[in-house]
């Protein structure tokens, strides 16, 4: 049974940092792109960063180019996100999400409150 787990997320001040991590368990195949999402209460959610697995050519939303580095391990079948200058907007649940030809995989989230 394929599993996603995230960690690292937490309550920071604004202009602090964090950096998520997001591990995959299980049997887990062709995976080709490796996403973080985020949903803020009453939002919809919204793609924050995303990286191909074998390239490693990242993409960011507006609102956190810059700020946001997404990088990924694969031997460790692990997606990282170091977030930096943190904002009380960015404050949200955070979901890991990985892309494969059959089917996506999603995390359970992890809370992310920036405090200004």
């Amino acid at each position: 049974q394929v599993q996603l787990v995230e960690s690292g997320g937490g309550l920071v001040q604004a202009g602090g940092s964090l950096r998520l991590s997001c591990e995959a368990s299980g049997s887990i195949f062709n995976i080709y792109a490796r996403g973080w999402f985020r949903q803020a209460p009453g939002k919809q959610r919204e793609l924050v960063a995303s990286i191909t697995t074998t390239a490693g050519i990242a993409d960011y939303a507006d609102s956190v180019k810059g700020r946001f580095t997404i990088s990924r391990d694969n031997a460790k079948n692990t997606v990282y996100l170091q977030m930096s200058s943190l904002k009380p907007e960015d404050t949200a649940v955070y979901y890991c999400r990985y892309y494969s030809r059959v089917r996506d995989y999603w995390g359970q989230g992890t809370q992310v409150t920036v405090s200004s």
